[in-house]
């Protein structure tokens, strides 16, 4: 999915002339803390809801903190996991859609960035989720899958995280079985770390299933 895909052209843009007082009311309404600016359609730069705050006159033209604009924007054709990052990188409520000529054409917001991420991580598939834990040189896309489809599933969608203190990575794995307690066991079989995992299981408790046998006993 392209940025140009995700854009909307509801937020407002801000002109140079416009006050302090107008930008505060405009991000108030559209419950966004960073906007757009523009002159002649040319885009400028995002100006956050903290400096516009730390300014004093109501009154002054946001021209006079063109210095403190933030130059964040993506292009339009681009995956919109860049607008992801975009807005990670600058912690900001919109992320500009420029064209190649600086022109915007709209913003994304983070509530559409996350709507976008739940459909391409596959969150609307009824499935299991598998969360691995290995050292980075033992990751093979081929064996997780091998594992997985012998068990006759398929997965859905598969993301690594790498863990900033240890360097261990974190593979998460969405199947689309929910039943998925032997995936479990043929993992745990092949010494793979499994930390996390939600689904149906049809693991017992060994308490509960030896309490069970036991009152049954009793009950002879």
């Amino acid at each position: 999915m392209l940025t140009i895909e995700l854009i909307n052209n509801n937020i407002p843009r801000l002109q140079l002339q416009d006050t302090v007082s107008k930008a505060l009311q405009l991000m108030n309404d559209f419950r966004v803390t960073h906007l757009p600016v523009v002159t002649e359609d040319k885009y400028l730069g995002l100006i956050s809801e903290e400096d516009l705050l730390d300014t004093e006159i109501e009154k002054m033209p946001i021209e006079l903190m063109q210095e403190t604009f933030i130059d964040a924007a993506v292009y339009e054709n681009e995956h919109f996991l860049n607008a992801v990052k975009c807005s990670n990188q600058f912690d900001t409520t919109v992320v500009p859609v420029i064209n190649e000529e600086k022109e915007l054409q709209g913003v994304i917001t983070t509530n559409e960035l996350l709507k976008a991420l739940g459909n391409f991580a596959g969150t609307n598939e009824i499935g299991g989720i598998i969360v691995l834990e290995m050292e980075r040189s033992q990751f093979a896309i081929s064996e997780i899958s091998r594992i997985v489809e012998s068990n006759d599933a398929t997965i859905l969608h598969l993301n690594t995280t790498v863990h900033a203190d240890t360097g261990m990575l974190t593979v998460t794995i969405h199947i689309n079985k929910k039943e998925i307690s032997a995936i479990v066991a043929t993992f745990e079989r092949y010494d793979f770390d499994v930390i996390y995992y939600f689904g149906n299981e049809n693991f017992e408790n060994e308490i509960h299933s030896n309490y069970r046998h036991l009152m049954n006993y009793l009950d002879i």
